[in-house]
């Protein structure tokens, strides 16, 4: 069975063309010409991967990625958009999404990313048992959801990913070499911006004070630890 795409944008003709490219990578495609329509889809059907536009005629793709990471949807998101300045990829990284591509981009590339994505969000659900427990967090991959004590966590993929091996590796030093070739799946370009990103929305979520970490702890010219 092939994998589903869900692709968000209002330009026809740019749908015509993203449906194309995921065809000729033996993907499904599902197009919403509105973010309340892709809302919709979401709350009925299971999708592997949304490529979201940010410039949608009824809200902003933004909304509709912070609407549904808080209905507990961790479908891996990759935004498509025409704007490319570094705040929009920075800002849709924070929000949950998994990757940003701009405008006019290289079908072939797309492709690669939109398959390795989604391979690595699979990946990612098997490579554990169901229970993972580690101090007062517990992770249900079975279930992909996150708790701190009683109260469930809404983790984004990336964000499962980062957390997940956090979990597995407790008071290891990674580096963020390390880190973005887990997550991301790559050691050659690591961007900096995107691994801090995800270590603020960590702790974020599961500190009690994210400027005083005890968690998530930086170790000073080598990288992040893990303190359950």
């Amino acid at each position: 069975m092939s994998d589903k795409v869900l692709i968000v944008d209002d330009d026809p003709a740019i749908c015509k063309l993203l449906e194309k490219v995921m065809h000729s990578n033996d993907l499904e495609t599902t197009v919403a010409d509105s973010g309340l329509a892709a809302l919709n889809y979401l709350k009925n059907h299971n999708y592997d991967m949304i490529l979201m536009d940010v410039m949608l005629g009824d809200m902003e793709g933004f909304e509709v990625i912070k609407r549904l990471r808080s209905q507990g949807i961790q479908t891996p998101v990759m935004i498509v958009s025409g704007r490319n300045e570094d705040y929009d990829s920075l800002y849709g990284l924070s929000l949950g999404a998994d990757d940003y591509i701009t405008k006019p981009f290289r079908p072939l590339v797309l492709g690669a990313k939109v398959k390795a994505l989604i391979r690595r969000n699979k990946n990612q659900i098997l490579d554990s048992s169901d229970l993972l427990e580690c101090g007062p967090f517990t992770y249900n991959t079975s279930t992909m959801r996150f708790y701190k004590g009683e109260a469930e966590i809404i983790l984004s993929s990336k964000e499962s990913s980062l957390m997940l091996l956090f979990l597995k590796h407790p008071n290891q030093v990674f580096t963020k070499e390390m880190i973005y070739e887990h997550v991301w799946g790559n050691s050659v370009a690591v961007d900096d911006n995107a691994i801090m990103v995800y270590i603020n929305r960590l702790r974020g979520k599961i500190e009690e004070d994210r400027q005083k970490p005890v968690h998530i702890i930086t170790v000073r010219g080598l990288g992040y630890r893990f303190i359950p």
